[in-house]
């Protein structure tokens, strides 16, 4: 008897919980200082915001009822808790680079409710730059400009009504931002499945299949509009 073929790795698409129990956000404080953009290797293009150095020093704005262990802000590098760290580096995560300690300088209440009497130490991580690739053929995407580059596969969206990874490009990393969205954090089965095990806040993970986009209700396209490279 045969046996059965594995199933495909499942993926998620990794958010703040907005107006959940612990929505919590950052802004930075002066002195901010900002190195280069990160490009894309093959055509030179800009791939993501420019990269925040030290020193580094937030504001937190909690909206939730307790201060959350993973905390989004303007740029692409986030806040996580120390109990996250730790937990990340317990399990062997990948995909989380830097674990610089930050400087809290105030917390200030968004809503109604006491400010939290003790602030966690925090942590601030960057996502890397994956290798999975975007599915051309099986993501629904509009995008703002035709791709060009095999490599990166960078220009915007303006709608994504679910997308999935071409198979094979993905090299095992629990957290990477993918070529083709490097606007969103994408995690691994493993990833989603130790978040509920430790119950970490502050976090939703969307299979990428049912993730939406679509600030200007356009709805799904009929197909694809992704037109590969020549």
């Amino acid at each position: 008897m045969a046996s059965e073929a594995p199933l495909p790795p499942r993926f998620f698409s990794l958010h703040d919980d907005l107006y959940g129990t612990h929505d919590t956000q950052f802004s930075d404080v002066e002195p901010v200082n900002l190195g280069e953009a990160p490009l894309c290797p093959k055509c030179g293009g800009v791939i993501g915001m420019m990269t925040w150095l030290p020193p580094y020093r937030v504001e937190l704005e909690l909206y939730g009822s307790a201060l959350g262990d993973f905390v989004k802000g303007p740029g692409y590098q986030v806040l996580i808790s120390e109990r996250m760290a730790e937990a990340v580096r317990a399990e062997g995560l990948t995909g989380l680079l830097g674990f610089d300690p930050i400087e809290v300088v105030r917390v200030r209440r968004k809503r109604k409710g006491l400010k939290p009497a003790d602030v966690p130490r925090y942590f601030v991580v960057t996502p890397c730059f994956g290798r999975g690739a975007v599915d051309l053929s099986r993501s629904l995407l509009r995008r703002n400009r035709p791709l060009t580059c095999p490599e990166c596969r960078n220009p915007g969206v303006d709608t994504i009504h679910g997308f999935t990874l071409e198979p094979g490009t993905w090299q095992g990393e629990d957290v990477f931002r993918p070529r083709g969205l490097p606007g969103r954090i994408v995690v691994s089965e493993r990833f989603f499945e130790w978040v509920q095990r430790r119950g970490l806040t502050n976090m939703k993970l969307i299979p990428t299949e049912e993730y939406v986009f679509d600030p200007g209700h356009l709805g799904p396209p009929a197909a694809t509009t992704e037109t590969p490279w020549e």
